[in-house]
């Protein structure tokens, strides 16, 4: 076959005969362009192998060939259109017949007139197609039987050889619609008209969409067939021909099998790494990796150490068996408590920080280190104005064992204290769970986070490194599909990849995988860098709500001033209460005669100077009076 345009090849393509593989012989290359222009292919190199899979038309361009003037159809345009046989226009009815005889052609043929026709019958519409099936008499007259319409509605018309009008033949066959035109080869180039546009002959010139596949290209190629490249069909001589197309592992999670799969990695994601195992370095181009399938079961659990300087982060998988044992949690807030409480399962705390009330609502009460709480549930409490969301709780005597017991019926009778939820205070659970756990019982009849303590390591995973930890914090679960893989080199060793974040690109290849010798052993705890560690932690998760918000402080701003500064004077009048009898100034009468003859050391007043009690009374003022405190405790009475 010899070199065409994509677009004249396309034109003449049989949809039936795809897929159909062409040789670019002329490339083209748009400079500035990325290869794609609104998802279409614009660059191709000479030499280039492409597999057409699919053609589609997108839109006709319909142009007059007298003006040049342009319009678009869409492939769904409804009207009708018939072709001109030859640029040729007839006068009268008589000179189209004699014409029609002249060349030999046999009726029935097909014309149509540029001006209305008048009969008794019907009006004829401008350029509608008629087709003369005879010259006979009618009435003592030469006419011309005609029939207008199609098989359902066929209308005969007999018009004079003597009628008028600009008359013009058309192909023979009945009016085609606008993808029987385009279809039909026998028109291709032809002159057509369409009563329901405006202008009396035209060209359809059709734009299609080529889908098709090219070598190392991942997606599907979309190439304009009006792009300026020839091409020729060499579908015979490349049967050999296979073209390779890329896949990343999310398509290959999204469809499912078959598995076994054995690949090769064409490209790996840039960027940091996500694990800090010894697999990660294997994963370079080149690899031949066997996917065995969707990893089982697909939740996950991170988890940071305890007790280190440089915490560590883990991804357990849910399949790990190593054995937990729990450990007292941490709750730096109100609100922390009431996330942790579960319905039937009592949390008792001790608080670590000392707590003063800000406030003065009934019910909030300070907290000191060492108070034993049990939490009861959440609750409402009347602020000064607005409501507050607040934790119920009751302090727990400091006895333990009977005699706790024996407090419990006087616990009954006291009030629940309050805690806005807000309160960043500190409280360690206080807990006597000896047992061991799972970690998908665990996780099912504890809430997260939880501390834990590894004391069994997984048996299946023998370089298992949670078990050297003192502690572990279990954060959240997530759910996440992961693939199982393995290195071609080594196929009885697994490990898990998330193709949510760490997408290979790879390509299928030939060969069976390598058969492991027993079950496969996958690994179920995989350390986490930090970078991606904060990255998980960063993505919401379901059903969870926001902490409360503090209450601004100028809503309570002047109540609290009220109360501070009534505070300072009741401490300051207890304080002066309670120092009274060894003030400094109850020993003023003994000093002067100690020191009757050492006016070096105190003098007595001169006559000209006042007595000191009669200046106005300042706090800190030193008053002669030996009774004057006398007034204050007075003054402090009448206050209470």
């Amino acid at each position: 076959m010899e070199p065409v345009s994509l677009q004249d090849f396309v034109c003449a393509l049989d949809p039936a005969s795809l897929p159909r593989v062409l040789k670019v012989c002329s490339g083209v290359y748009f400079q500035g362009s990325v290869y794609e222009i609104s998802g279409n292919e614009c660059c191709l190199s000479t030499g280039d192998l492409i597999k057409v899979t699919q053609v589609q038309l997108q839109k006709v361009v319909c142009k007059n060939p007298g003006t040049g003037q342009t319009m678009e159809l869409n492939p769904n345009f409804q009207g009708l259109f018939s072709p001109l046989t030859s640029p040729q226009s007839y006068g009268t009815l008589e000179e189209l017949i004699s014409a029609t005889i002249q060349s030999s052609k046999q009726l029935p043929i097909w014309f149509m007139s540029t001006h209305r026709i008048d009969t008794k019958a019907r009006v004829v519409p401008q350029e509608q197609p008629l087709m003369l099936e005879a010259v006979e008499m009618y009435l003592g007259t030469c006419s011309a039987r005609c029939v207008l319409g199609k098989e359902a509605q066929m209308v005969t018309l007999r018009l004079p050889l003597s009628q008028k009008g600009t008359f013009w033949v058309l192909e023979t066959g009945a009016p085609r619609t606008l993808l029987q035109a385009l279809r039909d080869p026998a028109l291709k180039g032809l002159l057509l008209t369409c009563p329901t546009l405006p202008w009396r002959s035209l060209i359809l010139k059709p734009e299609y969409e080529v889908q098709a596949i090219m070598h190392m290209r991942r997606t599907v190629v979309k190439i304009p067939s009006t792009l300026e490249v020839d091409v020729e069909d060499v579908t015979a001589s490349s049967q050999h021909v296979d073209f390779i197309q890329p896949l990343l592992l999310s398509e290959v999670l999204a469809r499912g099998g078959p598995y076994p799969l054995t690949t090769e990695i064409l490209e790996v994601p840039v960027g940091p790494a996500i694990f800090l195992s010894s697999w990660m370095g294997s994963l370079q181009k080149g690899q031949r990796l066997c996917i065995y399938g969707l990893a089982s079961p697909p939740w996950r659990v991170m988890a940071s150490t305890k007790g280190r300087k440089v915490p560590r982060y883990f991804m357990v998988s849910g399949a790990y068996e190593g054995k937990l044992r729990r450990r007292p949690r941490e709750f730096p807030t109100a609100y922390d408590l009431l996330d942790a409480l579960q319905p039937g399962q009592p949390l008792r705390v001790v608080t670590t920080k000392d707590y003063e009330v800000e406030m003065e609502i009934p019910g909030f009460i300070s907290l000191a280190v060492g108070d034993r709480l049990e939490v009861l549930g959440p609750g409402h409490a009347h602020g000064v104005h607005s409501d507050i969301d607040i934790l119920l709780c009751h302090r727990l005597s400091d006895l333990a064992g009977e005699e706790e017991e024996e407090c419990e019926k006087e616990a009954e009778d006291r009030e629940p204290i309050m805690l806005p939820l807000y309160y960043a205070g500190s409280f360690v659970e206080e807990m006597n769970d000896g047992r061991r756990y799972r970690l998908a019982d665990l996780t099912v009849q504890f809430s997260l986070p939880c501390e834990v303590k590894v004391v069994a390591k997984d048996s299946s995973h023998p370089a298992d490194p949670l078990p050297s930890f003192s502690g572990l914090r279990l954060e959240e679960r997530i759910v996440e599909p992961f693939l199982v893989v393995s290195l071609d080199s080594e196929p009885g060793m697994c490990f898990e990849i998330p193709p949510q974040w760490f997408d290979l690109t790879v390509v299928e290849t030939e060969g069976q995988p390598g058969q492991p010798g027993g079950p496969l052993r996958i690994a179920t705890v995989e350390e986490l860098s930090d970078a991606f560690y904060y990255h998980l932690r960063k993505l919401p998760v379901e059903n969870q709500t926001p902490p409360p918000r503090p209450p601004k402080r100028q809503a309570f701003g002047e109540p609290k001033k009220q109360s501070c500064k009534e505070r300072s004077i009741q401490s300051s009048q207890v304080s002066e209460l309670q120092q009274a009898p060894v003030l400094p100034r109850l020993k003023m009468n003994t000093l002067p005669k100690d020191t009757k003859n050492k006016p070096d050391i105190y003098s007595k007043p001169t006559k000209g100077s006042k007595p000191t009690k009669s200046h106005p009374r300042e706090p800190d003022d030193d008053d002669d009076d030996e009774h004057d405190y006398e007034e204050v405790v007075e003054d402090f009475r009448k206050t209470l």
